[in-house]
């Protein structure tokens, strides 16, 4: 079977890791990358001399013999881009968030499905070895009913972005949607067997009394029914990069934990225990986790996708769902208030 032909849109520090994926990628070819940054440019033709490379990615959604393109751009493009993209009669992979508004959202999913086309989100963690055998292990009832989730990030500051969109909040939308938006994307992961959450807490405060906007510190309790909830916490005042994910059920629990020297560290160190009411065993995880293996995991099945007409692991409605339990997580922060969906 032939290849899927990818073309990339933006490459920047993340964009990058994108290419060398598809472009390594056993089912998937890199045709074209268009970059407006005259360095990252360059950066990209030197890496990628198979890609044809632009300045402008309207000229890569021209090109009749690529089948998905993939957009690594600054949070306020994702709608235009995407909207663009799908036009072009291209399916569409999508970083997180998929946009900075519900409408934008919606917008999306509903082009997606006039055109017949596939919208993938890049909540890539879905794909884990580590955060995916958590959710394996809950679904064969190894917690029984499933109570309780904690998901807790403890990190250094973000950084700046290309031309230092990420610290503006216009442009980024808010920094909930930045990187917790991967931990309620979890949270209704694993607990999606009582539905959909149905209300959110949320309290944030700023390091930087002049910019109350930028919430390095960021807490939310989410509602689910039958009285089942998670706990969202995530600081920017630390250093490193160490999550885990602690989930209660009726029956036994489970602790899962990566650490790193960033994000996108080749060498973390993991473990995932569980107990089942009266021993506690460490679970085997077969090979590397993190952001940068499970990249490659998520564009393999999005190629795979695309061939076989099935959806892929996360959805464009998975992801309107991500976007709207930040925003709803905001609301709640701006009122100090409990908020429904």
């Amino acid at each position: 079977m032939s290849k899927v032909s990818f073309g990339l849109i933006g490459y920047g520090a993340w964009g990058s890791h994108h290419a060398r994926v598809i472009a390594d990628g056993a089912s998937t070819h890199l045709a074209a990358i268009a970059e407006r940054s005259d360095k990252n440019r360059a950066e990209a033709q030197a890496k990628h001399p198979q890609a044809a490379v632009t300045t402008d990615y309207r000229e890569l959604l021209r090109r009749p013999d690529i089948e998905v393109v993939d957009v690594a751009l600054p949070s306020h493009l994702h709608h235009e881009v995407g909207r663009a993209v799908l036009e072009a009669g291209k399916h569409l992979l999508m970083e997180k968030p998929m946009a900075i508004s519900i409408a934008d959202c919606d917008d999306l999913v509903q082009l997606a499905r006039a055109k017949g086309l596939q919208i993938a989100v890049g909540h890539e963690f879905r794909y884990s070895a580590l955060w995916g055998k958590v959710k394996e292990l809950v679904d064969a009832g190894a917690i029984g009913q499933p109570q309780y989730a904690l998901i807790e990030l403890w990190r250094n500051p973000y950084r700046l972005g290309s031309d230092g969109w990420r610290y503006d909040i216009k442009r980024v939308g808010n920094w909930i949607l930045e990187e917790p938006i991967h931990f309620f994307d979890l949270a209704r992961w694993y607990l999606s067997g009582s539905g959909n959450p149905v209300s959110v807490y949320a309290s944030a405060n700023a390091r930087d009394p002049k910019r109350p906007e930028l919430q390095d510190n960021f807490s939310a309790i989410v509602n689910f029914p039958d009285g089942r909830y998670a706990v969202i916490s995530q600081t920017l005042s630390a250093f490193e990069h160490h999550q885990v994910a602690k989930l209660t059920g009726s029956k036994g629990a489970i602790w899962a934990s990566w650490s790193g020297a960033m994000d996108r560290t080749f060498h973390p160190t993991f473990f995932l225990k569980h107990f089942d009411g009266e021993k506690v065993v460490d679970v085997e995880i077969p090979k590397a986790t993190g952001e940068v293996y499970e990249l490659a995991d998520q564009i393999a099945g999005l190629a795979e996708a695309v061939r076989t007409g099935k959806p892929p692991r996360v959805t464009g409605e998975d992801g309107r769902w991500s976007v709207a339990m930040c925003l709803k997580a905001q609301e709640s922060v701006d009122k100090g208030a409990l908020v429904k969906f």
